[in-house]
């Protein structure tokens, strides 16, 4: 089909043309339309409000994206296997009529078949997706399903549920079809190439003779002399500095400060000693066994003395160094066959459970298990066809309108798959809120958007979960926003969540906000320079005061001093004569000032008076325009130019246009705060200010003058 065979239909909105797929003619035809027509070209899998599995069917890569060739080939799948694709557009289920006859259709209707006689709905004529919605209806753990992966449910031997739970534990697990923890042909290898490594690294202890020099007792020989060897070479070595240098042997034994700090513990505990020598170190001095051992390894040389140096040596109290050489020749085959031991993960089991989970061929039962559960893969892979086709048929048409077009964004029939929830704070309720992957990235880039962005961390009382959403202000104006304020997220499935701003990008959010905006930045400005002058005025009061209290304090405790020391002391030399020519020119300076303010604001009153009565509104008008005009003329510039796009490429979207957010479509997106029709509203409010009331009153007889002047009665 080419382009000019279909007529194609297409809608205007956010600024751009939009195609519209009402028709499987229109689906048919989706390759022919030109790409540069979409909205977009790639959205990520995760993050939309969309069902999960159906995007995974469509993205074959597995890469975590869709992009526009395989939304195309998804499809091609779905019209080539439908003899009715009117499906598409209606309906939550799939009846089996709407298959067509070619071989991949009728492999399809047996499949589902099959799958409705499992789940106990033999006569129905129609699938939907709460049919195969859970993986163990469609996939039952104790049964094969073709992934070759194996469940400890699918046998009824002990022994093999077993083994599945060593390989598990000690290998970890990997998850069947059934959501069921299982192994597979390539974990089974892996752990018995390593159980066959160990047991024949541990068989050279049963027959090679210098690995047992104690015969039966080695094991247990050997774990002791493991405990203490490196202490007894330690003290060995100490001895031999010991008599190398006559000024060693006291260092040797430790230092004084140690012990003087041991003296004032509780030495109950003996870590605080274990560190010392494990007797006292002298020239030429043996190893005492019984007598003046270190109090924390008394037991470990009791153990070594009565497993090794008595069988080995007789009944001795004491150990040489040549002695010790002795011993440690005699047990270094054992203690060299222990170093060569493998570091495997199956070394965890004890050493009986491997050697008989390998002489037992365990490893060929579970292969044969792993062959059984693949041997009905085609059979599995038509049931994962009829949940895709279930799953296409009552998605697919709702992801074009969210992909190739806006549709459901723009039309506000639904919300995108990207529109996250509602978010309510500070009197509006947000509906273009969106979940983000990583604040920093998505705040770089979403402030091309040109709409006033607020960023939540949202949580829920009592659960670790926690996800971050960015809401976009587009109606009303920024009241009393910023981070740290709190609100209340709704998820599109009406779960509440705590919502806590932690970051805003601003822009302008309306016209009418624009228009305010010049008088509050001046009330703000008159307020901050008032502050400021009042501030400046309380201290350079609170520092004279201070100054006048510090001098007077100063002059009462030298004043005797003085008067002792000095008593002819010249007086304090008298303040300057009172200069009223310096000060009447001042008050000549002010005064000319307060005229020339009062000629000017006189003469702005009698140009506004001398208007015509209908001119003098549209005078009022042109000052109001001079000063708010150009706020509100950038301002409606501004957002006219609000973008979308910016908003979902920094979530990993390729949108392929500019998905513009003009001013009626923002108003729809941000809701106000506002009474319901028909509510009755008391303007009475008892707590209300009442301090103002002589300002009216002033303004009011001004206003009288004025008139009365303008008509000549003054």
């Amino acid at each position: 089909m080419t382009t000019a065979s279909h007529r194609w239909q297409f809608f205007r909105s956010g600024g751009f043309d939009q195609v519209r797929l009402d028709t499987p003619a229109d689906l048919r035809a989706l390759r022919t339309l030109d790409q540069k027509l979409w909205a977009a070209l790639a959205c990520p899998v995760k993050g939309l409000e969309f069902d999960v599995r159906t995007l995974e069917y469509i993205d074959t890569d597995k890469d975590g994206r869709i992009r526009a060739p395989e939304l195309l080939m998804a499809v091609d799948w779905t019209l080539s296997v439908l003899a009715d694709a009117n499906v598409l557009f209606s309906g939550e289920e799939l009846p089996l009529a709407a298959l067509n006859d070619t071989e991949a259709g009728q492999h399809l209707k047996a499949a589902a078949k099959r799958l409705l006689i499992n789940i106990g709905k033999p006569d129905a004529t129609a699938i939907a997706v709460a049919d195969t919605d859970d993986s163990s209806r469609l996939f039952p753990p104790e049964k094969p399903n073709g992934d070759g992966l194996v469940p400890a449910s699918m046998t009824e031997d002990e022994a093999l549920k077993q083994a599945i739970a060593d390989i598990i534990a000690t290998l970890g697990a990997e998850t069947d079809r059934s959501k069921e923890a299982a192994v597979s042909e390539e974990k089974i290898n892996e752990f018995f190439t390593q159980a066959e490594t160990f047991v024949a690294w541990h068989a050279r202890v049963r027959h090679e003779k210098p690995l047992h020099p104690l015969g039966d007792a080695s094991e247990s020989a050997i774990a002791a002399l493991t405990v203490i060897r490196e202490k007894i070479d330690d003290y060995f070595n100490r001895v031999r500095m010991a008599a190398f240098d006559p000024r060693a042997a006291a260092l040797m034994n430790g230092e004084e400060a140690e012990l003087v700090r041991l003296a004032a513990l509780n030495l109950a505990n003996s870590a605080e000693t274990a560190k010392l020598p494990l007797a006292n170190i002298a020239a030429g001095r043996d190893l005492p066994l019984q007598d003046g051992i270190n109090p924390a390894w008394l037991a470990a040389v009791a153990e070594f003395r009565s497993k090794l140096v008595v069988p080995l040596l007789g009944d001795k109290n004491s150990l040489t160094a040549a002695d010790w050489q002795q011993i440690s020749e005699k047990c270094a085959p054992h203690l060299a066959w222990l170093a060569e031991k493998p570091v495997l993960a199956v070394a965890a089991l004890e050493t009986a459970r491997i050697e008989w989970l390998v002489e037992n061929g365990v490893r060929e039962k579970l292969l044969a298990l792993v062959a059984q559960d693949k041997a009905v893969a085609a059979e599995a892979e038509g049931l994962l066809e009829v949940d895709k086709l279930v799953r296409f048929q009552k998605n697919l048409v709702k992801l074009l309108n969210n992909f190739i077009s806006f549709r459901d964004f723009y039309t506000r029939r639904d919300k995108a798959i990207f529109q996250a929830g509602t978010l309510f704070l500070d009197g509006k309720s947000c509906d273009l809120t969106i979940r983000v992957n990583d604040l920093g990235k998505h705040s770089a880039m979403a402030g091309a958007s040109g709409s006033y962005l607020v960023y939540c961390e949202c949580t829920r009382q009592g659960s670790a979960e926690k996800m971050t959403v960015v809401a976009a202000i587009t109606a009303g104006d920024a009241g009393k926003l910023m981070a740290g304020r709190n609100g209340i997220f709704y998820d599109r499935n009406g779960v509440d969540w705590d919502a806590h701003v932690v970051k805003l990008i601003e822009h302008p959010i309306s016209v009418r906000e624009a228009f305010w905006t010049p008088y509050r930045r001046i009330g703000k400005m008159i307020s901050a320079q008032m502050q400021k002058m009042a501030a400046s005025r309380d201290k350079a009061m609170e520092e004279k005061s201070a100054a006048g209290v510090a001098a007077s304090a100063t002059h009462v405790e030298s004043a005797p001093a003085a008067a002792a020391a000095a008593p002819a002391a010249p007086a304090t030399p008298a303040p300057p004569p009172f200069d009223i020519a310096k000060f009447a020119g001042i008050f000549a300076a002010i005064g000319l000032a307060i005229g020339a303010i009062g000629t000017a604001l006189a003469a702005v009153a009698a140009g506004f008076l001398s208007l015509l009565w209908w001119q003098m509104p549209l005078a009022l008008l042109g000052v109001v325009l001079l000063v708010s005009g150009p706020s509100m003329l950038l301002a409606w510039f501004r957002l006219r130019k609000r973008n979308l796009a910016p908003m979902l490429d920094a979530n990993g979207w390729a949108v392929n246009t500019v998905a513009r957010i003009n001013i009626p479509f923002g108003t729809s997106l941000t809701q106000l705060a506002k009474l319901p029709e028909g509510s009755d509203l008391s303007l009475r409010d008892p707590y209300a200010s009442r301090n103002h009331g002589w300002l009216w009153i002033l303004l009011l007889l001004l206003a009288v003058a004025a008139f009365a002047w303008w008509k000549g009665w003054l």
